[in-house]
């Protein structure tokens, strides 16, 4: 991990986490996190999405999904609403992807933060699990943010 650096994407989620005191993996609740931030959060079984209609903000989360893709699909939404603005819809198509990739990074800092790497034994025989054990998030996105920083790591280091 030494030779691993941030990113301005991470650096802003750690940043974001601080300020809501969210320290440890366990602290990484969506409704808690909403609560803070005065989203109100609605488990239905549609499609995710986030709306913004004048000072209400929600975020709707697919119900028939697993908790850990909930919790996945709640931090894809909350990305939109913090840090992207317009309409997806009206947008240009390139746009509209910087914003889609920019999401999907969110949710792996989000669900996996930098600051809370401390508490994963690397070393662990079976690390996917793990690190989805430990921040309850799917054995998938576990091993992408594992794959992420393996890569990144290995980049800096040449």
């Amino acid at each position: 991990m030494r030779d691993y650096h941030t990113t301005t994407l991470e650096d802003w989620v750690t940043n974001f986490y601080k300020r809501l005191h969210i320290m440890h993996p366990k602290q990484i609740k969506e409704d808690e996190i909403a609560q803070k931030l005065y989203i109100f959060i609605h488990r239905k079984p549609l499609p995710s999405s986030f709306q913004v209609i004048g000072r209400y903000q929600g975020i709707t989360v697919d119900s028939r999904a697993s908790i850990q893709e909930q919790k996945e699909m709640f931090f894809h939404e909350l990305c939109h609403i913090l840090r992207h603005a317009g309409r997806q819809g009206r947008m240009p198509a390139a746009f509209r992807d910087l914003q889609e990739w920019d999401a999907r990074n969110f949710v792996r800092y989000a669900a996996i933060p930098h600051h809370h790497l401390r508490y994963i034994n690397f070393d662990q025989v079976n690390l996917s699990e793990h690190i989805a054990d430990l921040f309850d998030v799917s054995v998938q996105l576990a091993s992408e943010r594992i794959q992420q920083i393996e890569t990144r790591a290995r980049l800096l280091a040449k």
